[in-house]
């Protein structure tokens, strides 16, 4: 039910901003035309979006960040604490490590040695 609050109070939000953007459109429109008052609703939704991104950083930069864990020395545990960090970078390099051992699984294997024994990866040519 909560979902359903929220997606209507939303969806109530963006009706009341449209109203509001017409209102202030046919106000402005019998002085400066058409374009200038198209530009009014555009500099005003411009301005809005400015002020509601300086509050929301504003209410972000008090907050300190949570102390880092402790680190561990093994790869597994290292692994997955990269995946919970960082879920979208995760599944990009997990694409981008498919290709590559679709393309030529040579350097797939190369590039899982270096990583797992700290030596550069050794080219065959």
């Amino acid at each position: 039910m909560g979902a359903v609050a929220t997606s209507a109070l939303a969806a109530c939000a963006a009706v009341a901003v449209v109203a509001l953007a017409f209102a202030e459109y046919a106000l402005i429109e019998t002085w400066l035309g058409r374009a200038g008052a198209a530009a009014c609703v555009a500099g005003t939704a411009a301005l809005l979006i400015g002020l509601a991104a300086v509050i929301v950083s504003a209410g972000g930069a008090a907050k300190k960040p949570p102390p880092a864990p402790a680190r561990s020395d093994a790869f597994l545990e290292r692994a997955f604490d990269f995946v919970k960090e960082k879920p979208v970078v995760a599944v990009a390099a997990a694409l981008a490590a498919g290709f590559l051992a679709v393309r030529n699984p040579g350097y797939l294997g190369a590039a899982v040695r270096s990583f797992l024994e700290g030596e550069p990866p050794t080219t065959r040519r």
